[in-house]
């Protein structure tokens, strides 16, 4: 039964990942569709350039609690079927693959920033917290956004090892998850590396393309 639990509980988490509140927001603020302009990505830097900050943190902070649900809801409810640890990392992997492949939205999805920091904050609210302070320093003395996402995605696997015993203890299949997510969203940020090597990447603060 135990594998029935854990099954269901990803299933739920892909599809709560699967919402791709972009795309949710702008409509109900009666915006543009983000996968209409800009990068064409449905994610909050992208609904940025709308010109609407209010809907963009929505979409921030929605996409980061998409990620950070499934997990907590396993860690305060999953004990009395079973689920532990490695649950946990199942669903916080699900829930970022819903976000990148939508199952509502022609599994055309975003990048995974905001959904990879929800699932860290909610596996271990340290190494969450290191990884969000990495990508704002890069981000803030780079002013590159896809940089600044690509380096917190290698560093917070290495967190997560370097911290073990010291501010966790850490789970195979925990840093098996982070590993698999950060692979992923430097897969998923390969086109903003073209750029970033060719020059012609977009600042922060800059209109262009992610």
């Amino acid at each position: 039964m135990e594998t029935f639990w854990s099954l269901l509980a990803a299933v739920l988490a892909y599809l709560i990942g699967s919402l791709s509140f972009a795309v949710i927001v702008s409509r109900a603020m009666g915006l543009k569709d983000p996968r209409s302009y800009g990068s064409k990505n449905p994610g909050a830097t992208n609904v940025l350039r709308s010109g609407s900050k209010a809907a963009a943190i929505v979409t921030l902070l929605l996409d980061a609690a998409k990620g950070w649900l499934p997990v907590m809801l396993v860690k305060w409810f999953g004990a009395a079927y079973g689920l532990g640890e490695g649950t946990q990392a199942l669903v916080g992997v699900a829930a970022f693959l819903g976000h990148l492949y939508p199952v509502f939205f022609g599994f055309a999805g975003g990048k995974g920033v905001a959904t990879a920091a929800g699932v860290l904050l909610a596996l271990e609210p340290w190494l969450g917290v290191a990884t969000l302070a990495t990508w704002l320093i890069i981000a803030f003395f780079f002013r590159y956004s896809s940089l600044a996402a690509i380096i917190a995605a290698i560093f917070a696997p290495a967190y997560y090892l370097i911290g073990d015993g010291v501010a966790w203890s850490s789970d195979g299949a925990k840093a098996l998850a982070m590993a698999v997510m950060g692979v992923l969203l430097i897969y998923r940020h390969r086109e903003n590396i073209n750029r970033l090597m060719a020059g012609t990447e977009s600042k922060l603060g800059k209109k262009g393309k992610k």
